[in-house]
């Protein structure tokens, strides 16, 4: 085994959005990749019932297999590594779940929901998305969310929401803050990207923003390269530091060649249907990620390319996963 390899094999590997793991059967390819944490997104626009069903069927399977553990606090992450089991976070890409019952985020957490997401790209009763016509900030009740997700212990996201409602939502925590999966716009001028001040922000909290590798947000290429996508990676460490950005590579059921094109076409056309794509965000199928980072097995690529482009193997660490450690830390606690 070469040193980028052992470098690789021993650090933290975090990937903070995964879904693609819709389907379970693509635990795999995590695996194989040298993951230690997976987060499958078990909750989004759907209400309470759907999502407990979500969460429901992960638990069956976690608990009955011996090589997966469910994540609820930080120390669970260094077991799972000792272990050599692949860890599961659950996160919730929008606030749909939550209905509007603030009550049902302390239920979330203790069923090990760790990580929320404020909106999907359109409006809902905490906020405004970033795709919504609007940037009407967050609602009263969006406000009494934060508050209770400071509370309950379950971080804040604002990947996919608007800029106002994040600026605010930001303000208004006081526990780190995260875009668990967004590239600078300054990189890659999408509307989904987002803007220096937004990362600033973000850092100031303690939080961090996690790498995205969706081909739209990296660059104008139809197959990015994986030197495109660690442009972004580079831009924010060099905005706001090393100890801020980490891994939100967002694979999900749509990428090529692990789904049938027409699979993946009739996913576009229900999202443009229902708002929330834009054309100008997301174009049609079909989706290539960054050469070398393809599918969830390339994860050694970008350590080795990182550790080419000069970055010590303490900081090939801290983006890989320990930075994510330290925002869970302290917001779940040791």
């Amino acid at each position: 085994m070469n040193d980028v390899q052992q470098i690789h094999q021993d650090a933290i590997v975090i990937d903070a959005v995964c879904p693609l793991l819709d389907d379970p059967a693509h635990l795999e390819l995590y695996r194989q990749g040298g993951c230690t944490v997976v987060a499958p997104t078990v909750g989004l626009i759907d209400g309470a019932a759907a999502t407990l069903r979500t969460i429901g069927k992960w638990i069956n399977l976690i608990n009955g297999r011996d090589d997966l553990v469910l994540i609820k606090r930080a120390a669970d992450i260094g077991a799972a590594k000792a272990s050599g089991k692949l860890g599961i976070l659950f996160h919730f890409q929008g606030t749909g779940p939550i209905e509007d019952s603030l009550d049902l985020v302390d239920a979330y957490k203790e069923l090990g929901v760790g990580i929320i997401q404020l909106a999907y790209n359109v409006k809902n009763r905490v906020g405004d998305g970033c795709e919504e016509r609007t940037d009407a900030g967050l609602s009263r009740f969006g406000l009494k969310l934060i508050e209770r997700m400071n509370r309950a212990r379950v971080i804040v996201d604002c990947s996919h929401t608007g800029y106002r409602t994040t600026m605010e939502a930001i303000e208004a925590s006081s526990a780190p803050v995260v875009f668990s999966h967004a590239n600078p716009r300054a990189v890659h001028p999408s509307p989904r990207n987002i803007q220096d001040d937004q990362i600033k922000a973000i850092a100031a909290t303690g939080g961090l923003v996690g790498a995205v590798g969706f081909p739209n947000f990296v660059s104008s290429s139809h197959r990015p390269s994986l030197d495109d996508f660690i442009a972004h990676i580079d831009y924010m460490v060099e905005l706001v530091g090393i100890d801020h950005v980490g891994l939100g590579i967002d694979y999900f059921t749509g990428m090529d060649p692990i789904t049938p094109l027409a699979v993946v076409e009739a996913m576009y056309k229900s999202f443009v249907d229902f708002g929330a794509w834009t054309p100008k965000s997301y174009s049609p199928p079909p989706y290539y990620y960054p050469t070398g980072m393809e599918t969830p097995t390339g994860y050694p690529k970008l350590t080795a390319r990182l550790l080419e482009r000069g970055y010590k193997e303490e900081d090939v660490r801290k983006i890989l996963g320990d930075n994510w450690v330290r925002v869970y830390r302290a917001v779940w606690g040791a």
